[in-house]
């Protein structure tokens, strides 16, 4: 089984949805994703069991977890409303670039600059809306560049991170605190933890496909309604485990305990 959410169905807009979108007879879409397709007129066609590899190949008729879509994480900055002015200029809004796997939040036009003690970044895209605290989202490889040792967090945990400077069109900012490596997490409705079985700030160990498997073993849970299930990485973790956006992962444990099955090979 298969669960088709909307983070899934938005990883493959570059390319193209077809209509009719198939999916197998006994795969579920979540509420969010109906919507999706709904919304762009996509219909659904449904195929009978049995005939994809994965059914031949599968578990003998225990039920299967659905596997997670991966959303790969470049650098990125969010702003305050404050700083978004700073840099831009007086009264100026962001505007949306892309929609991203999360309901109301998108990639922006607007980019920024960073320095740090050792070298600067480029062209660093904003991402909307703006929120309470301006926060910097750079990889552990962007801090050695930088001269920045940013500590891995959860976003919005920036007591105590270091600062930098930020460079707009119209200004520069220097912060004081708010640079993070983003730790790895898992964006979920209430509907799709359950399926999971697993609550708000529970660890999940999830393991990648393929020839050379990774086990990531602590990433978070995050749980929210207007979620959709997205498993979250930077691109160091991402370039460890050979991820890209729209690939999946599986379950393979929950709080340190692995399921049965949980280290079956590839």
């Amino acid at each position: 089984m298969t669960l088709v959410t909307e983070t899934m169905l938005r990883a493959m807009l570059a390319k193209g949805i077809p209509n009719p979108y198939s999916i197998m007879r006994n795969d579920k879409l979540t509420p969010a994703a109906k919507d999706f397709l709904n919304s762009r007129g996509i219909r659904l066609s449904v195929q009978q069991q049995g005939d994809s590899a994965e059914d031949r190949n599968g578990d003998s008729g225990s039920p299967r977890i659905p596997r997670i879509p991966v959303g790969v994480s470049n650098r990125h900055v969010h702003l305050s409303p404050e700083d978004v002015e700073r840099l831009f200029g007086k009264g100026y809004a962001l505007s949306p670039w892309r929609e991203l796997s999360q309901k109301g939040q998108y990639a922006a036009e607007e980019k920024v600059s960073l320095f740090g003690p050792k070298g600067a970044l480029h062209g660093v895209r904003v991402l909307g809306p703006a929120r309470g605290q301006t926060q910097v989202e750079i990889s552990r490889t962007d801090g050695f560049l930088l001269g920045i040792h940013a500590p891995v967090r959860l976003s919005g945990d920036l007591s105590g991170t270091p600062g930098m400077i930020l460079e707009g069109p119209e200004g520069r900012i220097a912060l004081t605190e708010g640079v993070i490596v983003a730790k790895n997490h898992v964006h979920l409705s209430p509907e799709e933890a359950r399926t999971f079985g697993v609550g708000g700030g529970d660890r999940m160990m999830l393991r990648t496909l393929g020839d050379r498997p990774v086990m990531y073993c602590d990433v978070i849970v995050r749980i929210h309604p207007s979620f959709s299930l997205d498993f979250h990485v930077d691109t160091d973790e991402a370039n460890a485990g050979h991820l890209k956006t729209g690939d999946a992962v599986e379950l393979a444990g929950v709080n340190g305990v692995l399921l049965a099955g949980g280290l079956r090979g590839g």
